[in-house]
């Protein structure tokens, strides 16, 4: 039968593993400087993890009473999961930005929002401290006041317990909510800049902050729980802890940190050149605001480079596509969002109907041919959005429209 201490000798193993594994990761394929500090803001957590687990093994506290392990729980805990949620946050912060030399004082007045980017504010950076420091008071002026022997199982005590555990899941919630904005944010930067679908890089931090959410649910249960379901609940919190440094460690060492900063950049480009343009029209407009004229000019643009077959270039940047068709990425951002649409999911519609028309022109290409020709990055991309669009993949297209077959 599995044993409380089993479970904590494992939880014990398990952190030392993921902060060694933090500790270690290559510093030189972590290219952002807001990277390495979320590594080293994670590993921090673990690590406070690592001695919360090896205390409650050592002393038992668990056995002993509920009051010195909820306190303990409390104090470890608290700073642990802020740890984690300020990590993660730094990853969805935008990057800041780096202006021109030489600008006049109202261009700095006009980029310094651009320049806050990627900084978090007061309440990102003390929330977690305070709540902790309040929490600690809480307990202290509580096992002072009570009239019992110090860590006794006073009622005081136990009302502050409680009230140190609402603080937590406040906490967390705060930083729930946070980390959900920055996330929009990214995944609107990265549909405005690439060509296909990237949401698959910024997946794991979707799954992370919905686990960051259950563990504000779950840790009081296990602060507060006993018997066989304290197991389930253990096992839990230790998956989710793991799954978010393995999956952490992997966004650092991998290219998508780099293209994330890249998309913001750009998102950022785009807004400086938006306010620009305000200048010149001497009044400011809302964000993605464009005339009826200026809509129609920026509609023959496309149109024209539509008809030179622009978008059938692999690995068209949204910079790279609004410079083919001849205008400023603020105008293009701005045409397509008063249309209702990003610019991943327009430049794929415009290749699979370039697809379509293709398979039908030539039905003996072979799928990887249509997708090169028609600028997908791959065929499994190919594949995947056309089932997507149309409910077939392209063989069943074909048949469907009465097409010969073909194969690869």
């Amino acid at each position: 039968m599995i044993t409380l201490q089993m479970m904590q000798f494992t939880a014990v193993v398990l952190m030392l593993l993921l902060t060694v594994k933090l500790l270690f990761l290559r510093e030189r394929r972590i290219k952002s400087r807001q990277a390495r500090q979320a590594r080293w803001l994670m590993a921090g957590g673990t690590a406070l993890m690592v001695v919360h687990f090896a205390i409650q093994l050592k002393t038992g506290l668990r056995l002993q009473g509920v009051t010195q392990s909820v306190m303990l729980n409390l104090a470890m805990l608290i700073p642990a999961s802020y740890l984690f949620a300020r990590a993660v946050l730094l990853l969805t912060s935008s990057s800041s930005v780096a202006t021109r030399q030489n600008e006049q004082v109202l261009m700095r007045s006009l980029l310094r929002p651009l320049q806050r980017r990627g900084r978090l504010s007061l309440a990102d950076r003390w929330m977690g401290p305070v709540v902790w420091t309040v929490t600690m008071v809480m307990l202290a002026v509580a096992a002072l006041t009570d009239g019992q022997p110090l860590l006794s199982d006073a009622s005081e005590l136990r009302l502050a317990e409680k009230a140190g555990a609402v603080l937590y899941m406040l906490m967390q919630g705060y930083y729930t909510w946070r980390h959900s904005v920055s996330l929009v944010a990214m995944r609107r930067a990265l549909h405005n800049y690439y060509d296909r679908d990237t949401d698959g890089m910024l997946r794991w931090m979707q799954y992370s902050i919905v686990g960051l959410m259950l563990l504000a649910l779950m840790v009081p249960v296990a602060i507060f729980g006993s018997g066989p379901g304290m197991l389930i609940v253990a096992f839990a919190v230790y998956f989710f802890l793991f799954y978010l440094v393995d999956s952490f460690c992997f966004y650092l060492t991998s290219p998508a940190p780099e293209r994330m900063q890249a998309a913001e950049q750009n998102a950022a480009e785009v807004e400086e050149e938006e306010k620009l343009e305000s200048l010149k029209i001497e009044k400011l407009k809302d964000a993605a605001a464009l005339s009826p004229e200026m809509m129609s000019e920026v509609g023959q643009a496309v149109e024209a480079w539509k008809t030179r077959g622009g978008y059938r270039q692999a690995g068209l940047l949204q910079p790279l596509a609004a410079q083919d068709i001849g205008i400023t990425r603020y105008r293009l951002t701005a045409w397509l969002h008063q249309r209702g649409q990003k610019y991943t999911e327009w430049i794929t519609q415009l290749r699979l109907e370039e697809a379509k028309r293709v398979m039908q022109e030539h039905p003996d290409w072979s799928t990887e041919a249509v997708a090169d020709y028609c600028g997908f990055n791959s065929r499994e991309y190919f594949h995947r959005v056309f089932k997507e669009s149309l409910g077939m993949t392209p063989t069943q297209y074909q048949k469907a429209t009465n097409l010969p077959d073909f194969t690869n």
